[in-house]
């Protein structure tokens, strides 16, 4: 891909018809770089959040070593990429024949799980041909813990309640080498208490089922920066974190695991899309909820934009946006903030896409052709940057005197 400095740059080379995905890789890099130089423990990158292999190989490269995997196609994609990576097998509802490509083929060690049937299917997978069974596994019990301080729930699917944990934890510890606890707090998580609290389940769950417990993975849940979502400094988080997981009945060699998806991936990428129509306060685009906007439009997340043309003199105002497709779903209310007299030819820039945003694009319609080009300036929002002002400080000065 071409290198250009900014999106302003892209549109006045390409002047393109079909949306543009940007890629920063520095904002990766240093990302990666944060976590594993901040977090008191493992950083696994969920690979669901963008399997793009070129950014995989960014995480790589900046020291982190464990992925997430969720399918046998995300353990063959990490594999093939990265030979000496750890794979953790995460999802907690897989089939046997997965399990048993992933242990003997790709070697994966590591699986979660929330039900006894779940734990005898790894079991019987890994086992070898002449009836030896594994030595060698790592596998963690997902709790159901509480969603409630996130944006996007994960409380539903997945995960044991505390009242039926301890004998799935008894049942596990008996056929692995080291036994784990993992749970997820829901995506976009808006304070560090989502933690505490969860955590709190996990030393329940841990005096009730009488254990020894050698790894604790909180899960992903990191959040990023939208508009209306500023979460406090991520190093919030990783106090609260290591605090409540330092004082868990746990192993003294005991593993501190997370997850990471968005949080590592929601800077690397934009969109430049065209305004094809205006219709009031409508801007009919050539990208939309079945390309990258899946999230603007299905949970109505509100992403920044910011207009690429030098002409545009009004204030901004609030806009819906349609996309290209022939669906009325394809809708996306925001409102979004750009010029108000922006029209149709116009080119904008919608940024924060890197989590979910790849991940999530279909060619419904014959729609979602894309190129791409890397951009060198910094994303609309960073957590990384350092000059980030804390959202919890205000500007109005009360004198008490």
């Amino acid at each position: 891909m071409h290198e250009y400095p900014d999106a302003k740059a892209v549109v006045r080379a390409l002047e393109p018809d079909d949306p543009v995905i940007l890629t920063r890789p520095l904002a990766a890099a240093r990302a990666a770089r944060f976590f594993v130089e901040k977090f008191p423990g493992k950083a696994m990158y969920a690979v669901k959040a963008n399997p793009t292999p070129d950014l995989i190989q960014i995480l790589w490269d900046n020291g982190v070593t464990h992925y997430d995997v969720a399918s046998i196609a995300e353990v063959r994609l990490v594999r093939g990429l990265l030979p000496d990576a750890t794979l953790c097998f995460m999802h907690p509802v897989k089939t046997a024949r997965a399990v048993r490509e992933a242990y003997f083929e790709h070697g994966v060690k590591t699986y979660s799980l929330d039900t006894l049937e779940e734990l005898n299917k790894i079991v019987a997978a890994t086992t070898a041909e002449d009836g030896t069974p594994a030595a060698d596994l790592q596998l963690l019990v997902r709790l159901r813990v509480s969603s409630e301080h996130s944006e996007l729930s994960l409380a539903a699917k997945f995960g044991v309640d505390l009242f039926d944990a301890a004998p799935l934890l008894q049942a596990t510890r008996q056929h692995c080498d080291a036994l784990g606890i993992c749970f997820h707090v829901g995506s976009q998580a808006m304070t560090p208490f989502a933690y505490v609290q969860a955590l709190d389940r996990v030393r329940a769950a841990i005096a009730e089922a009488a254990v020894t417990v050698d790894i604790i993975d909180v899960g992903g849940g990191f959040p990023s920066a939208y508009p209306g979502l500023e979460p406090p400094p991520l190093e919030d988080y990783f106090e609260q974190i290591h605090r409540h997981f330092e004082a868990l009945p746990i192993s003294y060699s005991a593993e501190l695991w997370g997850e990471p998806g968005r949080a590592l991936c929601a800077e690397y990428s934009s969109i430049i899309v065209k305004v094809e129509k205006r219709r009031g306060d409508e801007l009919y685009i050539n990208d939309g909820s079945y390309g990258a906007l899946f999230d603007a439009a299905h949970v109505d997340w509100r992403f920044p934009v910011r207009a690429l043309e030098d002409d545009l003199r009004e204030p901004e105002a609030e806009f819906a946006f349609y996309g290209p497709t022939c669906d009325d779903a394809d809708y996306m209310k925001g409102p979004f903030m750009l010029p108000a007299d922006i029209q149709a030819g116009d080119y904008f820039e919608i940024g924060m896409l890197g989590a979910y945003g790849a991940a999530m694009k279909t060619a419904f319609n014959g729609f979602g052709a894309t190129e791409g080009a890397i951009v060198t300036d910094e994303p609309m929002s960073s957590l990384y940057r350092g000059d980030r002002k804390d959202p919890r400080e205000s500007d109005n000065v009360v004198n008490l005197r």
